[in-house]
């Protein structure tokens, strides 16, 4: 493919030459844009590209157009499945590595006032799925119309700092200024997270239709979709990051490249995207991405269905719901049958599961009892984490409460590795020094009130395979102690429902595989995001500027305050000196309970795709495989 006209046309698209002079040879396009071109369906692709689409180096070798890239959903709520796979396409992208932020929809940036202001440049000519032009008005549509309006909700963290949110302004068509009230150095980098995609998320010509202040009628909207408000119609016509809903219209446009033509709603048994004819990019030699015409997502019953179709043969490139180490031997006994290899996913710090007690409790005898530190203290030296190693995880982990792994700049010794010696001694005398000494007849400890000391936990079974095996050898280990704990098995959106939004739980797990790399959430310390299940009522004091959820006290008011100045820090020294003040705060609340370290962790790839890394981080936070562009994953012959 590397002949002299597709030269000439890749020096013409980095701006070597004027757009007008690329060659519109059908080699640059897919074949079935080629027809759509030749139809009259779409315009030329020097028309549909932006006038400097970003270049891609592909991993190994140019390649080939054509092919479904089959994957599988487990359930009616795995979402960020999807988004795992088409991408954050946000102002900037993390790199293959995960150590630095790049441009991405923004083809550059300036920082100006020491780090208080963001100039970004758009691409010119760059597009909607639809063809439509997408530019600065998009992104003050998002910032100002959505972010910043308070009927709309509160303003995502990422977006304040100094107590104020984020002002924007349009210079021109390409350029826009993010102004913040203090220095925020790590502010392209939280941009490139899968929840840093909001300010071009959505188009001001579609998504307008469904706000008040650019809807010819929007009541009369709410009547014919029967719903009570916009923010309620908003979403469900045009998304949100993190909902189904994201995936669930496909006349909305979008910058990824993939959109939307069957749609995850309802009972949707298949979720189907297609190539965006419109999208940005073009590999080395001008052929514009991505390669693989279509992805295909089959909505299995749970993980285990997953891991038949993979043997199956019905999968060609998958993490997700494959990667629990017991069901590694499984698929490698299948692999030539089913014609795919294994790669390498990795954690840069955290812990496997993380319990946490909801220190909101709006049940006042179960929150003075959670929030006591020796009760949780003798909760952790009373599991023994080894056997849950040997049992559940074959002997593979090491025991880990969180935070970054030993090899890291990053690691806080005392946070990761504090109250993780099994002492069932110590434990039992620190819980009858809180006065729970007394016991019913099957041997559980009693409050002062006479209630037994029991508790659920809360987990989604279905997302964590691991869990449910790991609880319940934490129960037998807490029965011992006199403690009863339940596990308590929900559906995702429920989990999310009854804990995240409510904060009607008990206790909550969820894996912490954080390194806390700059940019990313700190929420097993700081409650800034829903990932705090300790302290909802917290975040929600934050979010609400005081007026919903639980004040905090001074110690998580401290945390608070020091997260606004990691972000802001400049050089990673600087980061680091606030993170590990903030860890040191951490580590002497012992708020939450770790498990053990990560697993080796893997995916699947079919035997034909290629460009597909063999090691690549593991992490919602990169999301993998995202940052390795799968646009540029083909098939060969």
């Amino acid at each position: 493919m590397a002949d002299s006209r597709s030269i000439r046309f890749a020096l013409a698209l980095a701006g070597a030459m004027a757009p007008s002079a690329a060659v519109e040879a059908a080699e640059h396009e897919a074949p079935m844009l080629a027809e759509r071109v030749a139809a009259g369906e779409l315009p030329p692709l020097a028309v549909r590209l932006p006038e400097r689409p970003e270049i891609i180096a592909p991993v190994d070798e140019i390649g080939r157009y054509g092919g479904t890239l089959r994957r599988a959903l487990a359930g009616s709520n795995d979402h960020n499945n999807i988004l795992r796979i088409v991408g954050p396409q946000g102002l900037t992208r993390w790199n293959a590595d995960w150590t630095a932020p790049l441009p991405n929809v923004a083809e550059s940036w300036d920082v100006e006032d020491e780090g208080r202001a963001f100039v970004f440049h758009l691409r010119p000519g760059m597009k909607w799925s639809d063809g439509h032009p997408f530019g600065a008005d998009d992104i003050l549509f998002n910032v100002d119309d959505l972010m910043l309006n308070p009927d709309f909700g509160p303003v995502p963290a990422r977006y304040v700092i100094g107590g104020e949110p984020v002002a924007v302004e349009k210079i021109d068509d390409v350029t826009v200024r993010f102004t913040f009230a203090a220095p925020f150095g790590s502010f392209p980098a939280e941009l490139a997270s899968p929840r840093g995609q909001h300010p071009v998320l959505h188009p001001r010509h579609y998504c307008g239709q469904f706000h008040p202040d650019h809807a010819d009628d929007i009541e009369a909207l709410l009547k014919a979709e029967n719903v009570p408000d916009w923010p309620t119609l908003f979403q469900n016509k045009c998304g949100d990051i993190e909902i189904p809903a994201r995936w669930g219209n496909p006349d909305k446009p979008t910058l990824d490249p993939w959109v939307i033509v069957e749609p995850y709603a309802g009972g949707a048994t298949r979720v189907t995207l297609e190539r965006n004819p419109y999208f940005w990019q073009v590999d080395t030699e001008g052929n514009q991405l991505p390669y693989i015409d279509a992805i295909t997502n089959t909505v299995m019953s749970d993980s285990q269905a997953v891991i038949l179709e993979a043997i199956a043969g019905r999968i060609d490139l998958q993490a997700r719901h494959l990667d629990n180490p017991a069901d590694r031997p499984v698929l490698a006994q299948n692999r030539e049958a089913g014609g795919y290899d294994f790669f390498e996913t990795y954690s840069t710090g955290g812990t496997l599961l993380l319990l946490q007690p909801n220190l909101n409790h709006k049940d006042e005898e179960l929150r003075d009892l959670f929030n006591k530190k020796d009760f949780r203290v003798a909760l952790s030296l009373g599991m023994d984490r080894k056997r849950m190693i040997d049992i559940a995880l074959l002997g593979q982990g090491e025991p880990w409460q969180y935070g970054p792994y030993r090899d890291s700049p990053l690691f806080h010794e005392r946070i990761a590795t504090q109250f993780l010696d099994y002492d069932p001694e110590t434990a039992n005398a620190l819980l009858d020094d809180l006065g729970l000494s007394r016991r019913d007849a099957e041997g559980f400890r009693l409050l002062p009130s006479g209630r037994r000391v029991a508790f659920k936990v809360d987990v989604i079974p279905t997302l964590f395979t691991e869990a449910l095996d790991l609880l319940e050898l934490t129960a037998q280990d807490w029965e011992k102690l006199g403690i009863d704990m339940e596990i308590n098995s929900i559906e995702r959106s429920f989990f999310f429902e009854r804990v995240s939004s409510n904060y009607d739980h008990d206790w909550a797990v969820w894996p912490a595989n954080a390194g806390w790399q700059q940019g990313t959430l700190l929420q097993e310390m700081v409650p800034i995001w829903q990932g705090a299940r300790y302290g909802i009522g917290w975040w929600k004091w934050v979010t609400s500027d005081g007026k919903q959820g639980v004040e905090p006290p001074g110690h998580v008011k401290k945390r608070l305050a020091l997260n606004d100045e990691a972000r802001a820090a400049v050089t990673f020294d600087e980061y680091k000196r606030v993170v590990h003040e903030i860890a040191d705060i951490a580590a002497d609340q012992f708020e939450v309970i770790g498990t053990s370290t990560d697993l080796p962790r893997y995916g699947i790839v079919g035997d034909r795709l290629r460009n597909v890394p063999g090691s690549m981080p593991s992490s919602f936070d990169y999301p993998t495989p995202a940052p390795t562009l799968p646009q540029q994953y083909f098939f060969a012959e």
